[in-house]
């Protein structure tokens, strides 16, 4: 094999990727030869943010759909689109999530429902609906976007650790139920990334001091430092290659050395 990272030929559908994570790896795939890239995002109004970042960084192999991916039959219609509209999907990402960040004692039951369905439910509804063609070809990558949340628990995120957690070990059971098939599924546990939604938690205060959320981070991580979105991008670009083929059911930490660190001593 000349290039086992390079992914010619192939194409990756990356859910909710109109920005953020999902948006750094779809660049990422396209640096390595990826044919075609496909995302979907909630409404219209997403979709057509997502399109316009693809405009703006130059990416024209790209298929924007408006898809719901906690709606198995919504999901379904779009699989059978996508076959038809671009070909078959090689890669799956599942990137779309969400995290609500309030106590688990004044947390709503159906707050903490809807980011289950979402972070949990949501890939094994899409990844459901992909295996089937990727059991037929015998090839197939799935990379879950876990957190390092599916080892760690922290005030406030409860329903995001639960989720993050129980898609952790679905991936190991993807693993487990369709190795034989040839077909990887792995995760990427992202750390704390420097992007415009934590941007407020990195700001200088008023008198010229650092967030105290923003200290704490730098002092729980070995490098001192948030990561850059483009950093997953690599270790994407690993999961979704042939140079991964013999990697499976493994969570990926991109945390910066965060989970492997007790932190400074005060």
């Amino acid at each position: 094999m000349a290039n086992p990272f390079s992914l010619e030929g192939k194409n990756a559908w990356i859910t909710g990727a109109s920005y953020g994570i999902g948006f750094n790896i779809a660049k990422a795939f396209v640096g390595a030869g990826i044919k075609n890239i496909i995302f979907n995002d909630i409404n219209e109004a997403a979709l057509e943010r997502g399109l316009a970042n693809y405009k703006e960084a130059g990416i024209t192999n790209v298929h924007g759909y408006v898809c719901d991916v906690t709606k198995e039959d919504d999901v379904k219609a779009l699989v059978e689109k996508i076959h038809a509209e671009v070909g078959q999907i090689d890669i799956l990402v599942n990137n779309a999530g969400i995290i609500k960040r309030i106590p688990m004692h004044e947390m709503k039951r159906a707050e903490f429902q809807q980011v289950i369905d979402v972070d949990l439910v949501a890939p094994y509804i899409v990844s459901s609906a992909v295996i089937p063609e990727m059991m037929e070809r015998k090839e197939g990558k799935i990379i879950n976007i876990c957190s390092m949340m599916s080892e760690l628990g922290r005030e406030t995120v409860s329903a995001y650790a639960a989720a993050k957690g129980g898609l952790k070990m679905l991936t190991r059971n993807i693993c487990s139920e369709y190795g034989g098939y040839n077909i990887q599924c792995n995760g990427i546990g992202p750390g704390y990334i420097a992007t415009p939604q934590t941007a407020p938690l990195r700001e200088r205060q008023p008198d010229g001091s650092r967030h105290p959320f923003d200290s704490f981070i730098c002092a729980k991580t070995p490098a001192g430092r948030w990561l850059n979105p483009e950093e997953l991008g690599g270790p994407a670009v690993f999961l979704a290659s042939h140079a991964s083929d013999a990697v499976n059911g493994h969570v990926l930490y991109v945390d910066g050395g965060i989970l492997a660190y007790i932190g400074k001593q005060p």
